[in-house]
């Protein structure tokens, strides 16, 4: 009788709990956009998320001999946020989490050791395509909330590498906090800088503290324990049930409506992805 991995079963469900909560999150971020833009959401969003991990994890008790890799988490992870959020400004959150996928497919692609994970990110890739909308039509994609989207998904790409590396060199919470930390440094002045006082309204300032929970501290605690139970490639793969997620949360908080086609791209990735975990599972 097989035995069950009780580390990689813990590592999928930190990992999916990360996925549903940060959607909902950005899903309630994209509501903010009218009153403070994707700039002041993103300082709430990361601002608030460092202040609750520095509080929860005390990542100043053991501080890191070597900061490099931190210093590039935490500004893939803030490039990752800002010009994620420039893009759903422009296109539809579930179209703009298709796009920024690609960073981790790459990953997953270029990771890749057996052969049959390339028929995963394939297929991943088949359910992505259809989730975009006729470029034909006259509701055609804006072209520069797409690039911003590619770009984030590179961005997500260096956010998984250096995830993973400064994963395995101690606890993640700290990890985490220190990154984010570092990404707050950067993105709350700019951030304060294009908004000001709209920041401090304190109808938003709730709202502020609740994105910053469910996009980054908690999702990116979730994040980090994942990846210190599974490699970058499995973790990179069964990323692709974000798209597919974002649809679902986009549906429930935004009421953004799914084709059938839709659906059928959603069933896709949610098939890649349970694929390339039963892989991995069975080659471990």
């Amino acid at each position: 009788m097989p035995t069950i991995n009780k580390d990689a079963l813990f590592a999928v469900a930190c990992l999916l709990c990360a996925m549903i909560t940060i959607q909902s999150g950005a899903s309630i971020a994209k509501q903010l956009f009218p009153f403070v833009g994707p700039e002041g959401t993103t300082a709430y969003r990361l601002g608030f998320s460092a202040l609750i991990l520095c509080l929860i994890f005390r990542p100043w008790r053991r501080l890191p001999r070597n900061w490099k890799p931190i210093i590039i988490y935490g500004l893939c992870l803030g490039g990752m946020n800002i010009t994620f959020y420039y893009a759903i400004e422009r296109i539809p959150i579930g179209i703009g989490v298709a796009l920024e996928f690609t960073g981790p497919l790459a990953v997953a692609l270029f990771s890749s050791k057996r052969k049959r994970d390339y028929l995963w990110v394939a297929f991943a890739m088949l359910g992505i395509v259809l989730l975009l909308p006729d470029i034909n039509s006259a509701d055609g994609l804006d072209p520069v909330g797409v690039i911003l989207a590619l770009v984030a998904g590179a961005f997500w790409a260096g956010y998984i590498l250096f995830g993973k590396k400064i994963g395995n060199q101690g606890s993640g919470g700290a990890t985490v906090a220190l990154g984010m930390t570092v990404a707050a440094i950067v993105l709350v002045p700019y951030g304060v800088t294009l908004q000001g006082s709209a920041l401090l309204d304190w109808q938003l300032l709730p709202l502020g503290i609740m994105i910053g929970l469910l996009s980054s501290a908690l999702p990116y605690s979730l994040e980090m324990v994942a990846l210190r139970n599974m490699s970058a490639q499995s973790f990179s793969i069964m990323m692709s049930l974000e798209p597919a997620i974002a649809a679902l949360a986009g549906l429930l908080i935004l009421a953004e409506m799914l084709t059938l086609l839709q659906w059928t791209a959603v069933f896709m990735v949610i098939t890649a992805s349970l694929g390339s975990s039963m892989s991995g599972s069975k080659s471990s």
